[in-house]
C-alpha cells in the first residue's frame, strides 16, 4: 500500500506544535505514512509494534520513541492502548542564538530514529522525557497563562537531553569552532532583516569565498543561507503582523520583501498559509 503525507494541523499557529492522548483496542495497524514534523510517542500503558522504514521497536508502558521528520512509519497495537503522541516543526523552537544547534536534528547525516537507542540503553533519560511529554500534554491541555512558554521549555528540554545523552554521536557532530566562526554572520544578519542581505557581503564577514561558505553555512546550520534568511525575516513578519497595526504590504516592506508575490510565497512556506490568514487564526485563537 502506498504512504501518504499526513497533514498536521497546529491548534495554536505560533507554536507549530500537536500534542493528544488517545486509546486503541488491540489488533488494530496503520499504514505507512509520514509527515515533516518530528514525533515523539510515549507509551502510557499497554505494547504496541513500531515501525519506522525497516527497524521495529517493541513497545510497553512508559516507553518512548522518537521518528525524524518525514521517515516513514506504522504501527500495531498488541493490547489495550493508552498514549500521547508529541508532533513539532524544529525551526520555531531555536533563536538565532541556538539555531546552529538545529544541526545536529536536522538529519544530514543519520535519520532521528537512530537516536532510539539512548532510550533502550538510558532508562533515565526516558523517564525524564515521558516526563517533558506528559508536561507537555498537561500545558497544552490546561492553557494557564504562559503555557507557550512552558511548552517551548519543555520541548528544549528534550532536544537538550538528547544531545547530551547521545553517547554514540548519531546526531550530527559538530565543532563549537565552526559555530563561533559564523556567530558575526548571524549577527549581521537579525540587524539587517529589514534589508536585502547579500551573500557576497557575509562571505567577506566570514573570511570565505562563496563556495566555500555556502557549504560551511549549510553543513554547520543544517539548511541554506538563504533559507536562514528568509526564515529569519518571516519569524519577524509574523511578530509584526501580532503587534503591529500594518498591512501586509508594509510588513513586506518592513521585513525587505517588497515584492508581494514573493512574500506571500515564502510566508506560505512556512506557515501553511498567507499573511492575512495567520492574522485570522491568531485573532480567532486569542477570542477563545
Amino acid at each position: 500500500m502506498q504512504a501518504f503525507n499526513e497533514k498536521v494541523v497546529y491548534e495554536n499557529p505560533l507554536l507549530s506544535l500537536r500534542i493528544f492522548q488517545t486509546n486503541r483496542n488491540q489488533h488494530l495497524s496503520t499504514n505507512w505514512h509520514y509527515h515533516k514534523q518530528l514525533e515523539l510517542l510515549y507509551i502510557a500503558k499497554g505494547k504496541l509494534d513500531f515501525y519506522v522504514e525497516e527497524n521495529i521497536f517493541h513497545l510497553q508502558s512508559g516507553d518512548v520513541v522518537i521518528v525524524g521528520a518525514s521517515q516513514l512509519h506504522r504501527d500495531r497495537t498488541l493490547t489495550q492502548l493508552d498514549y500521547i503522541v508529541l508532533q513539532f516543526d524544529l525551526e520555531p523552537f531555536f533563536d538565532h542564538s541556538t539555531i546552529p544547534y538545529m544541526r545536529f536534528f536536522s538529519e544530514t547525516e543519520n535519520p532521528l530514529s537512530e537516536a532510539n537507542y539512548i532510550f533502550q540503553e538510558n532508562p533515565a533519560v526516558k523517564q525524564e522525557v515521558g516526563d517533558c511529554i506528559r508536561q507537555l500534554l498537561d500545558e497544552a491541555s490546561r492553557k494557564d497563562i504562559g503555557y507557550e512558554l512552558a511548552v517551548s521549555m519543555l520541548i528544549r528540554q528534550i532536544l537538550l537531553l538528547l544531545l547530551r545523552n547521545d553517547n554514540r554521536k548519531v546526531l550530527a557532530e559538530q565543532d563549537a569552532f565552526d559555530r563561533a566562526r559564523l556567530k558575526p554572520v548571524l549577527d549581521y544578519v537579525e540587524e539587517r532583516l529589514h534589508d536585502r542581505i547579500q551573500v557576497e557581503e557575509v562571505c567577506k564577514i566570514a573570511n570565505m569565498s562563496y563556495y566555500y561558505f555556502v557549504k560551511f553555512f549549510k553543513k554547520t546550520i543544517g539548511m541554506s543561507f538563504t533559507e536562514y534568511v528568509n526564515y529569519r525575516k518571516i519569524k519577524w513578519a509574523e511578530r509584526l503582523l501580532l503587534t503591529k497595526d500594518l498591512s501586509i504590504s508594509d510588513v513586506g516592506e518592513r521585513i525587505g520583501m517588497p515584492n508581494m508575490a514573493h512574500f506571500y510565497k515564502m510566508f506560505k512556506k512556512h506557515n501553511d498559509c498567507s499573511p492575512k490568514q495567520f492574522q485570522r487564526k491568531m485573532l480567532e485563537w486569542n477570542r477563545q
